[in-house]
């Protein structure tokens, strides 16, 4: 499994429409992605002061877009079918 960060309403619309972008697709090219391992200090460094996270546990065999691993991270190159997604849970 990987692991995204992202903002309850962002997840929400994601929902609705099918696909989630997020936005570093759309800026750097790919949705940013952790391991079990990660996720926690991810949030810890880049989050902190946030109450309106959720984070999406992806099942990568039923993603619709590339996994690459860079720096020690899984990077989206490509929309992420929400059906990857197996859990979505308030932190």
């Amino acid at each position: 499994m990987i692991f995204h960060i992202a903002t309850e309403l962002g997840w929400e619309t994601a929902r609705r429409a099918g696909v989630y972008k997020g936005d570093s697709l759309e800026s750097e090219g790919f949705i940013h992605c952790s391991t079990a391992d990660q996720w926690e200090q991810v949030r810890a460094e880049w989050f902190p002061d946030r109450d309106d996270l959720v984070l999406l546990e992806i099942d990568p065999e039923g993603l619709g877009a590339e996994v690459r691993w860079e720096g020690g991270f899984p990077h989206l190159y490509g929309p992420l079918e929400v059906t990857a997604v197996v859990s979505a849970r308030r932190l």
